[in-house]
């Protein structure tokens, strides 16, 4: 949506409801594709055929995310609770057209079904938030789809806002969907303004 390199041997960011959050490793690349793809098949199970739901593979997302993390293309942070990863995000260089100067783009952003509404999510954006500011970045951008309404709610208490005219439709199993645009400003903005708001 859902890049320079996140250190897979950095320190924790910090605790979320027992999980937290560190660095990707190419061999999380596994655990992370199933988080994708679980999330993937909840999120949408009303939207998109079950025959698409069910085709979509976790090896390929698996070898997406490996040669991502080798390459180092993508920032990628994993919730961890226990031995399990219950959540990432990827992060890096906006890729839109003739992006503003300082913008940033979250790539993705999933998290296991069965551990949402923990406050993980949260946590995940958070330190996504911190590192995007030590980075200077002056704004973030995502793209989201326009049906999936537990998302946009998720990003608008995390203080993302529509931008206006910005969206793309595309087709998925046979369904037309459309995609918006939403973007945070970070330049002058105190880490903590929609902390009262963000569930």
């Amino acid at each position: 949506m859902t890049d320079a390199d996140a250190s897979p041997d950095g320190p924790e960011v910090g605790p979320a409801n027992g999980a937290a959050v560190v660095g990707a490793r190419p061999e999380d690349a596994r655990a992370i594709a199933e988080v994708h793809v679980a999330s993937w098949r909840q999120a949408y199970a009303e939207q998109l055929p079950p025959a698409y739901l069910a085709s979509l593979s976790v090896t390929d997302r698996e070898t997406m995310w490996r040669e991502l993390l080798q390459a180092g293309r993508a920032q990628v942070l994993v919730a961890q609770s226990g031995e399990s990863i219950v959540g990432f995000a990827a992060f890096g260089a906006c890729r839109d057209d003739e992006p503003p100067a300082g913008r940033m783009e979250l790539w993705a952003l999933y998290l296991a079904p069965p551990v949402w509404s923990r406050g993980i999510g949260r946590a995940l954006w958070q330190a996504v938030e911190a590192q995007l500011r030590a980075q200077h970045a002056a704004s973030v951008s995502l793209w989201v789809i326009e049906s999936n309404e537990r998302a946009r709610r998720f990003y608008s208490a995390a203080g993302f806002e529509l931008d206006s005219g910005a969206q793309n439709t595309f087709t998925l199993g046979g369904v037309e969907l459309r995609e918006l645009r939403l973007v945070r400003r970070l330049a002058g903005r105190s880490a903590g303004a929609e902390a009262s708001s963000f569930v």
